[in-house]
């Protein structure tokens, strides 16, 4: 791997790992600018208004997905079974521990805010987010959720990974350097605390011990596997159990 990406531009590598992440996190920012502008949680306002992330995700998927593709050659994933069945367990595991104060949550009978421990890990309703029911029309609701899946399980894992493994551990490891002749997944404590802490950040805060402990997942299976297909593979599964889950408990807060 080291040797056909440093046949590469450094900067056309940089620029293939990290742009597709910073256009699809800016379109977060304008959700939350639009949605100041023009949200409106009323039953009489119109879809667009009652939850503007029903336009501005699908916007975003297609924008960040012709970023993908523009960049594809740049990007090394060394695609393998093994590897990829790896990622599928990791991914079970991980999402397991990112649900499962949620799924203790409603098992326990739990109501309203929690305090103490069961605050700081993640104990809370979860059913106020992005829910496709807001469409009665069979053919919106449809689109809206498979928008929202593809979202999820295609560009999210593609873009976070490539960013978070692919780039950001490199970059940690050497940023004074040539960090693109660091080898994909090289141990290295400072790239595990600090792309594990900004993957943390990254998310609601509700979803810090989640993160951490998926983020730290991710690090293991990225430094044994040396797979960055892997490590995509492994969000991807991590993101498809978890939108069948918020599905079929409603608990749409959780995306």
């Amino acid at each position: 791997m080291i040797a056909a990406q440093s046949q590469q531009d450094p900067e056309r590598l940089t620029r293939a790992h990290v742009i597709p992440f910073v256009v699809f996190m800016s379109f977060m920012l304008v959700l939350q600018l639009v949605g100041g502008i023009i949200g409106w949680k009323h039953p009489d306002a119109p879809w667009w208004r009652q939850d503007p992330a029903q336009f501005i995700y699908p916007i975003q998927t297609l924008v960040t997905l012709a970023l993908l593709a523009y960049h594809w050659r740049s990007i090394t994933f060394d695609w393998s079974l093994k590897w990829a069945l790896a990622g599928i367990g990791f991914g079970a595991v991980g999402i397991g521990f990112w649900l499962l104060p949620t799924v203790l949550y409603e098992k326990w009978n739990l109501h309203g805010p929690t305090t103490g421990m069961l605050h700081f890990l993640g104990f809370a309703e979860r059913k106020d987010g992005f829910d496709p029911g807001l469409f009665q029309h069979p053919v919106a609701w449809w689109t809206s959720l498979g928008f929202r899946f593809f979202r999820a399980v295609v560009v999210v894992s593609l873009v976070e990974e490539i960013f978070w493994r692919g780039f950001l551990m490199r970059f940690v490891c050497d940023w004074e350097g040539d960090y693109w002749r660091q080898p994909f997944g090289r141990p290295h404590w400072l790239s595990y605390v600090i792309v594990t802490i900004l993957f943390m950040v990254a998310h609601a805060p509700v979803d810090y011990a989640g993160a951490f402990i998926y983020g730290s997942l991710t690090y293991l299976l990225c430094v044994w596997s040396k797979s960055l297909g892997a490590c995509v593979i492994m969000h991807a599964t991590a993101n498809l159990l978890m939108g069948l889950y918020i599905m079929s408990s409603g608990n749409y807060g959780l995306w």
